[in-house]
């Protein structure tokens, strides 16, 4: 017989703003990304932004987001101005995350943990975050670690996701000893091979790839470039050439699995039950609300203990973060020793 589980979703976002940390744009209250982007700040920390700089139609400065090297110099200036990481570039062709988004993401499941610490989200290199298939951006890591001090640990199947990611680390003095990266050796892994005997980690995260195949993920990438497009014919001096890509690059591993993001996130919750004394919190993303039911479901069976959907929003786009544990709260209170 499966375990009880306590479940908590929060199903509207009028609901998930009121006492869930949410600001009024809809991103978590500690996101310093609120409002429009700050350009005469990035430009002073990043000139080379100057260049891709233009007014929207309302006169306000803006970047053409169709344009993938501006939204990759967007991302150093953001990198640089928020987060003291002066040195980020990736390989051509892989993904290029948007960061309000990303550093969202880590507010929120923060909040996991400061439910366990008084309300107060525990900070400092004892308190341990993973990230499964942390790409060559390395973001998760890198918002993590400055906004709170924890330490990180990223994990990837690319070989060169993995070099270039530690070569981002190796190069940010800010990030030395709080972020190390390794390679999974085994595709069908998650969690073995990289959570050794010995360690606590207090959160897991995961952005999964939501795609089943290669085409699926070209029809996406080209409702989203048309999207881009249609936008830009309506701003001054900018031409419509823009050609179908991969969400701005992203490799197989960042963007589609067979089964897509179901199986994924299926497996992963499947193989975490073998680790379930030695991690507080797992959590994913669901870019998908059909998957939630189903995934629920599969938790009840393998009998975690607390199953929790976060919603976040940002603008009109919400998306929500499954975390579940195999711990029961009481047993969830003594991961605060483990923070001092």
């Amino acid at each position: 017989m499966a375990n009880k589980i306590n479940t908590r979703s929060k199903p509207t976002a009028a609901k998930a703003q009121k006492g869930n940390g949410l600001a009024k744009s809809g991103l978590h209250r500690r996101n310093p990304h609120q409002g429009r982007y700050d350009m005469t700040a990035l430009t002073q920390v990043l000139p080379a932004l100057k260049q891709f700089v233009r007014l929207s139609p309302r006169g306000e400065q803006t970047i053409d987001f169709a344009n993938e090297q501006a939204v990759l110099c967007l991302n150093q200036a953001l990198l640089a101005h928020y987060y003291k990481v002066l040195y980020w570039q990736i390989p051509k062709g892989y993904l290029c995350p948007p960061i309000p988004g990303r550093a969202d993401h880590i507010h929120h499941i923060s909040e996991l943990l400061a439910k366990l610490n008084q309300g107060q989200v525990p900070t400092g290199s004892k308190v341990k975050l993973l990230d499964i298939g942390t790409g060559a951006n390395c973001i998760y890591p890198i918002i993590a670690s400055q906004s709170y001090g924890w330490s990180c640990l990223g994990s990837d199947i690319d070989p060169i996701s993995v070099n270039t990611a530690n070569a981002i680390v190796k190069s940010n003095p800010v990030l030395s000893g709080k972020v190390q990266v390794t390679l999974q050796t085994n595709p069908k892994q998650y969690f073995k091979g990289i959570i050794a005997g010995d360690d606590k980690i207090s959160l897991t995260i995961c952005n999964p790839p939501f795609h089943s195949s290669l085409e699926q993920g070209y029809q996406g990438s080209q409702r989203k470039w048309q999207n881009l497009n249609r936008n830009k014919g309506k701003q001054p001096g900018v031409t419509q050439k823009a050609k179908p890509q991969l969400n701005f690059g992203g490799q197989q591993a960042e963007l589609w699995c067979p089964g897509g993001e179901l199986a994924f996130v299926k497996g992963m919750i499947s193989e975490s039950c073998q680790f379930a004394e030695q991690v507080c919190w797992f959590t994913s993303l669901i870019a998908k609300g059909e998957h939630v039911r189903p995934l629920k479901k599969y938790l009840s069976e393998i009998g975690a203990k607390q199953v929790e959907v976060l919603q976040m929003q940002q603008g009109q786009k919400i998306s929500r973060i499954l975390a579940w544990s195999f711990q029961t709260p009481e047993q969830q209170g003594a991961w605060q020793a483990c923070w001092q």
